[in-house]
């Protein structure tokens, strides 16, 4: 047989290895800037059993402006408090207002006797020398002597009782009312005006020459109008006629000079007419309403005063307040002056005097008849 053509072998192609499918190279769309945004807090899952319910809103917190208005109220009232027992502290407390036999009964209305004293126990030297108080000399008197009045309705009466008026002192005979203090102090001094008016005293206040002069100063000075110049080299004073402001040691000066033509019923007049212009600016809206001039004052008064053991600060207060409106300023009806184995004294009129206490101790508005203006 003829032998086939046989073909040669081809020789085996090696094994092939897959090759991946490459995709056709594609550009990127061009890209357009985007606006950046802070990521979101992620949103919480409700758990199962909260499901299809809305999250609740946060509660804002809430401001309470009344809360701050009533803590400022409360600091407020607790810092008037503790100023009241703080001045009512600073008080210097006697025993003036004793019992004894015979007393008189309590009369209507609210009577206070106001001292003023030439006690120096508090000054030094140099203080004595610009107060022009003339040094020590000897037990302690009384130089203003007054009888306020204040009724439960209508305007306030403040009395000036003469230092050297001839009264009886129990237990002394008669002398001057001055002497009556320097005999027993205090205790003394009211009941022989209590006797001798026939008012029953309910408070006493009683400031010396430091103090005095202190206070005016803690209100910025008193201001005075002088229809004549005084000049008393005695009391350190020199002032000219007209209005003017006057300085503590000034002031001290014009309640107590003798140098006026009228002497003691001149230097009655000056008190009252000080005693007023003090009061009404020390309880004046810009003295009120100011703290700066306010405590000064308040705390001025308190640390001269000497007062009974049952006054208070609050008691001083109405005291004020009642001053501050009208007040009718006068002084005990005289009949005159006479010498005395005690001096030259003052002489009441007994019949128009008696008169004018007893409408005091009723209550009832004093004749006009009666008054010494």
């Amino acid at each position: 047989m003829p032998r086939e053509h046989v073909k040669p072998r081809q020789p085996h192609a090696p094994p092939q290895r897959p090759v991946p499918r490459r995709e056709p190279v594609r550009h990127a769309p061009t890209q357009r800037p985007v606006p950046h945004h802070d990521s979101l807090p992620p949103r919480r899952t409700p758990p199962p059993g909260d499901a299809g319910r809305q999250p609740m809103p946060r509660r804002r917190r809430r401001r309470h402006p009344f809360r701050w208005f009533m803590l400022v109220v409360v600091l407020v009232i607790v810092g008037l408090v503790a100023g009241i027992v703080h001045l009512d502290n600073a008080l210097t407390r006697i025993d003036a207002l004793t019992s004894y036999s015979d007393r008189v009964g309590n009369t209507p209305g609210t009577n206070w006797l106001l001292v003023g004293s030439d006690g120096r126990g508090d000054l030094s030297s140099e203080q004595e020398q610009e107060l022009a108080t003339g040094g020590d000399t000897g037990p302690e008197r009384t130089d203003t002597i007054m009888l306020v009045h204040i009724p439960k309705s209508g305007p306030t009466t403040m009395v000036s009782l003469p230092r050297d008026s001839y009264v009886s002192i129990p237990g002394y005979g008669r002398d001057k009312l001055n002497a009556s203090f320097a005999f027993g102090g205090p205790p003394l001094l009211v009941q022989t005006v209590e006797q001798a008016t026939g008012v029953r005293i309910d408070h006493y206040a009683q400031i010396g020459f430091g103090g005095f002069s202190g206070v005016v100063d803690a209100l910025g000075g008193i201001e005075m109008c002088l229809d004549e110049p005084i000049v008393d080299p005695l009391a350190g004073l020199d002032l000219p006629a007209g209005c003017q402001e006057l300085s503590g040691p000034q002031a001290l000066g014009f309640v107590r000079t003798r140098a006026t033509p009228r002497a003691d019923v001149d230097r009655m007049n000056n008190q009252r007419m000080f005693m007023s212009a003090l009061l009404q600016k020390a309880t004046s809206t810009s003295t009120l309403l100011n703290p700066f001039a306010l405590w000064p004052m308040a705390t001025g008064v308190a640390g001269s005063l000497k007062v009974d053991e049952g006054d208070h600060i609050w008691n001083l207060a109405a005291l004020g307040w009642a001053m501050r409106a009208e007040t009718v300023t006068t002084t005990v009806p005289i009949a005159g002056f006479d010498e005395t184995d005690v001096g030259n004294v003052v002489l009441w009129d007994k019949a128009r005097a008696s008169d004018f206490f007893d409408a005091i101790a009723k209550d009832q508005p004093i004749p006009e008849d009666l008054l010494t203006r």
